[in-house]
């Protein structure tokens, strides 16, 4: 499994939709495009969540995150990451 982040804004209208019972369904969500979601935070600034999430690849990924949108009306931006140790590993290796 990937780990990827996922930055999410909500438009006005998703706003008035926030509630628990639909924190449930984006899990749901997640788990049908074969993933899991690690944490969620919410944040101020230019987004308003932010999603840590495992995959087994990009495509779920991408998948979950084009099915959050739809059902939400929350713009998604989802990326993949790596724990700093394996980054470090990666661009050692390069040298």
């Amino acid at each position: 499994m990937q780990t990827f982040i996922m930055t999410g804004k909500y438009s006005a209208e998703a706003i008035k939709k926030i509630s628990a019972p639909r924190t449930k369904k984006a899990n749901q969500i997640v788990k049908q495009c074969q993933g899991a979601i690690v944490d969620v935070y919410a944040t101020m600034g230019k987004t308003d969540l932010l999603v840590i999430t495992r995959f087994p690849g990009v495509s779920e990924a991408m998948k979950a995150s084009v099915k959050l949108s739809e059902a939400f009306g929350i713009s998604f931006a989802t990326a993949p990451a790596l724990p700093i140790d394996e980054f470090d590993k990666v661009v050692s290796a390069k040298k």
